[in-house]
């Protein structure tokens, strides 16, 4: 009954802690001979072994607050890595679309050219060969390789090859063929376009599945890390207020 009391047990507790030395300078012949010093070497063996035992909680606190820091940057690195996914995932699908957008706009050109091809085989109407007539064709050819250029269809540096008769352009051939000639330029433009946005769909698409697998592994070493942080949590010391803060809490306590 008195073991279960509160107070009897706290006597008991002092009691025992008062004859604590007695029992340890009594325990040894040396203690008898000479108490004081075996008093002295006795609290010597209990302090050292105090400081052993905070250095030890010491060790455990900080390898358990490691652990926990730990748990938190991993969390931010995947919480980062899935942001970093989402924009690649969004630079993948706007990729797709472009391939998609260069393959119609290739396949329209091819299908002009073909028509053009197929009309252009009944032969082409009589013009007079005289100057005013090749200063026509070349304005022609020249709107024409313009007007392509400014919808996309030809680069820019065709207007200047036009221009100065290079990169294959005549002007001084028949409207009807000039109009191939650009229409054949077009469709090669446009499936080198296509081309080029395939190859970047690729790169984006791999660019993406390695931004997701990134996340995916750092979400799973996240998920360990958190549960071993939650394991220790509570083997980490709480870190003393410091003068600033502790007069800053006094400040904000309130008034009683």
């Amino acid at each position: 009954m008195l073991l279960t009391e509160p107070a009897p047990v706290a006597i008991w507790a002092i009691l025992m802690l008062l004859t604590l030395p007695a029992l340890i300078v009594l325990a040894s012949p040396y203690g008898v001979r000479d108490p004081r010093r075996a008093l002295i070497d006795s609290v010597a063996v209990l302090r050292l072994r105090e400081e052993r035992r905070e250095a030890e909680r010491a060790r455990r606190s900080e390898e358990a607050a490691q652990t926990v820091r730990y748990a938190g940057e991993i969390r931010v690195a995947a919480d980062q890595a899935g942001y970093a996914a989402e924009r690649w995932q969004g630079h993948w699908e706007a990729a797709a679309e472009r391939v998609d957008t260069t393959w119609r706009a290739w396949q329209a050109a091819d299908a002009r050219w073909a028509r053009s091809q197929a009309a252009a085989a009944f032969g082409t109407p009589f013009t007079a060969r005289n100057p005013a007539e090749y200063a026509a064709r070349e304005r022609f050819l020249h709107q024409a390789v313009r007007a392509a250029a400014e919808r996309g269809e030809l680069p820019a540096g065709a207007v200047a090859d036009a221009l100065n008769g290079r990169g294959g352009w005549d002007a001084r051939l028949h409207p009807v063929q000039q109009e191939l000639a650009v229409q054949r330029a077009v469709a090669a433009h446009l499936a080198s376009l296509h081309r080029r946005a395939v190859a970047a769909e690729q790169a984006a698409w791999h660019d993406a599945q390695l931004a997701r697998r990134n996340r995916d592994s750092l979400r799973r070493e996240a998920v360990v890390a958190e549960a071993r942080a939650a394991a220790v949590e509570y083997l980490v010391l709480p870190v003393p207020a410091t003068e600033g803060e502790a007069a800053l809490r006094r400040a904000l306590a309130p008034v009683a």
